[in-house]
């Protein structure tokens, strides 16, 4: 019976430290929406124009347009209004896709660039990991050398450089790969690789160093001293703490993905949601600006989230 109060009581205690943890997390990402509401809103307003000065309407349908949207009354009213209908559910309706909700609009593209931006997520971590063990095991090698001298072209070069040389290179002229759209596997490949290009060398240089920093630890020597083959030794014991690194840098990765395939999504004609956002800022659609804006928020709070529990799961002496 004692040793069942025991149990129970630290059942407790742990769950309560999760749940403190949660309840703060919570209390943080409220605030973190907030404030991005917030600078958002009042930022977009400062930028001169307007989203029908654009279309050459004239003054009067302007003036129209403006009072059918609310857009003429003063800004900290439009600011209230746009708190007190987010707490409704309800983003706005587009100015430029008239008929659709943000909300409508970001359910029905995101799911592409959540594809594109999962499948380049999944290829940095296949590519980098590998490469970055076999980069600390060939340490001062040639092998070392030629990994990291593309590491470090790859963090250098911007998306946006690599997307446009693929599309001339090999999309116009050497005619290999489909160039516009997400129509066949095929029309991944170059979006896929752009994406993934800076992700997975800064994964493959995190892993290098972690690998390098673990390789002289007693835990490693006890483990080859009773006879594990180096395979053994470096997936079962070596691996799990060089992964920590990969997973601090796991939440602004895939952030940084999603948010990094604006341009490439522009580029390579891709109906995702980045486009759509692009084209919103351009087209000064304040809504779906805000709508955009507040939902990709929400997915670096959610990815951070997630990041701090796999440190849990990776590392069971870390404590919330």
């Amino acid at each position: 019976m004692g040793w069942q109060i025991i149990s129970l009581a630290g059942t407790i205690i742990g769950g309560g430290g999760l749940f403190r943890f949660l309840s703060m997390r919570l209390i943080s990402a409220v605030l973190t929406l907030f404030v991005v509401v917030t600078a958002t809103f009042f930022l977009m307003f400062l930028v001169p124009g307007g989203p029908f000065l654009s279309e050459r309407n004239s003054p009067q349908v302007v003036e129209s347009m403006n009072r059918k949207y609310g857009l003429d009354k003063p800004v900290y009213i439009q600011y209230k209004n746009y708190v007190v209908n987010i707490f409704k559910g309800d983003l706005g309706d587009s100015f430029k896709r008239r008929g659709y909700s943000v909300l409508e609009l970001i359910t029905e593209k995101f799911p592409v660039s959540a594809k594109l931006g999962g499948l380049a997520i999944l290829a940095a971590l296949l590519l980098g990991v590998p490469a970055g063990i076999l980069a600390a095991y060939n340490r001062n090698t040639v092998i070392d050398r030629i990994i990291m001298a593309w590491c470090t072209l790859g963090i250098a070069l911007p998306s946006f450089i690599v997307s446009t040389a693929l599309l001339y290179i090999i999309g116009m002229n050497l005619k290999l790969l489909p160039t516009l759209g997400l129509e066949t596997p095929k029309h991944f490949i170059m979006p896929m690789f752009a994406l993934s290009l800076s992700p997975t060398c800064n994964i493959t240089r995190y892993v290098r160093s972690s690998v390098l920093d673990i390789q002289g630890q007693d835990y490693l020597k006890t483990a080859r001293a009773k006879g594990l083959s180096e395979q053994v030794v470096m997936i079962k014991h070596a691996l799990r703490n060089a992964l920590i690194p990969v997973i601090t840098y796991l939440g602004p990765m895939i952030t940084g993905v999603l948010t990094g395939s604006f341009v490439i999504e522009k580029i390579f004609s891709i109906p995702g949601l980045g486009k759509y956002f692009v084209d919103s800022i351009s087209g000064r659609d304040y809504p779906m600006i805000m709508g955009t804006t507040i939902f990709f928020a929400a997915l670096l709070i959610i990815a951070n989230l997630l990041v701090d529990i796999l440190y849990k799961i990776v590392d069971p002496r870390i404590t919330y």
